[in-house]
């Protein structure tokens, strides 16, 4: 990851109880040990997620806390006690909206469910307003600071998103509801991986463009070229589109970062994949490419492809069912034998116009 990550922890000292929100990836729980050294007593520790880069170091903090509580859904439980062999006599279990006091701070819990895993939640301290939130609206950062500048991290934050939380944006919707429903005041975001919101609303107002609002008039082409002729179809069409009002972000497979690429597919109307045929395939790397965003399901509304083959072709076949699980429509694609000719770039300037025709029937902002 470009920008590092954190394991986040949080602990909350109460005037008649302690808490520990969460733990760390086994790989970090020396590091998460030693800052604990300060603490001589805890009485609960809650699992918000039982995925092992927060609950990992479960069994070192409740072996160096015999008196503490794991504090979990019944959900989290089962997760838990399957990875990790957990007894039942260490856990409680909470229902959705259930309080624990610290005496003068007081534990809320709301299930939080799929985001990314199906026991995630939340925890509220409602004296404090701070929302921990465990891998939802987090980000791939790590830093000195331990607050968010909204300028820095958007970057990490469309990341972790992209890479993580998109192909739940369903869940993050009926999620982000849910809070809101719940009316809480939240002064404060803490998430577990990077540095924490102290404006809130940045960070939720942009889940909710990213998970619920309209794509941008924008084309995500993925491609790669061996003898340039597909080559000279991106370029073509990346000139159509860009003279036609159409932001085009290019990705040459051969050089891409992975995460660049779901970070496109965020925001985008139109994903356009560019392969030469390999045999009568597309190239494994547009294979990687097609399979990346059917995996990660963003909303955009069309697909298509564009390439070159030298004796025979099966590409729309692989690459169709590959992107299927978007649901988008497919522009009918432009796959030519051997070098294109001036027809065949007229048939990319077609697709240019049938993307542009297309894009206002996404209600593109």
């Amino acid at each position: 990851i470009p920008d590092g990550t954190s394991y986040n922890a949080y602990f909350i000292r109460g005037s008649e109880k302690t808490a520990l929100i969460d733990t760390a990836d086994p790989a970090a729980s020396d590091e998460l040990m030693a800052q604990l050294a300060t603490v001589d007593h805890l009485d609960y520790l809650v699992a918000q997620h039982a995925e092992q880069d927060h609950s990992g170091s479960i069994p070192l903090v409740l072996a160096r806390y015999p008196q503490a509580v794991l504090v979990t859904n019944p959900k989290a439980k089962e997760l838990l006690q399957e990875h990790l062999d957990i007894p039942d006599e260490r856990i409680r279990t909470i229902a959705d909206g259930e309080k624990l006091s610290l005496g003068n701070k007081t534990l809320r819990f709301i299930y939080l469910p799929w985001v990314h895993w199906p026991e995630t939640m939340a925890t509220y301290i409602e004296e404090d307003h701070i929302l921990f939130t465990c891998d939802f609206l987090g980000s791939h950062r790590a830093q000195s600071d331990l607050f968010a500048d909204p300028a820095v991290i958007m970057r990490g934050a469309k990341r972790y998103y992209a890479e993580i939380m998109m192909p739940f944006r369903g869940f993050i919707q009926k999620d982000l509801a849910k809070l809101d429903a719940l009316h809480l005041p939240i002064d404060m975001v803490c998430p577990s991986h990077g540095p924490v919101y102290k404006d809130p609303s940045f960070i939720i107002d942009t889940y909710r463009d990213w998970a619920g609002g309209p794509p941008h008039n924008k084309v995500t082409l993925p491609f790669i070229s061996m003898h340039g002729s597909t080559l000279a179809m991106v370029n073509r069409l990346t000139a159509d589109l860009a003279d036609r009002g159409v932001t085009v972000e290019r990705f040459d497979l051969t050089v891409s970062d992975i995460g660049d690429l779901a970070m496109s597919l965020v925001d985008t109307a139109t994903i356009v994949i560019g392969t030469p045929a390999v045999l009568t395939g597309p190239h494994p790397k547009t294979i990687e490419a097609a399979y990346l965003a059917g995996a990660l399901r963003p909303k955009a509304k069309f697909v298509s492809i564009i390439g070159s083959f030298g004796w025979g072709q099966r590409i729309t076949d692989v690459l169709g069912g590959l992107l299927a699980p978007l649901k988008a429509e497919m522009i009918p694609p432009v796959l030519i034998k051997g070098a294109p000719h001036e027809q065949d770039m007229a048939a990319v300037d077609a697709l240019a116009d049938a993307i542009l025709a297309k894009h206002p029937e996404a209600g593109l902002c």
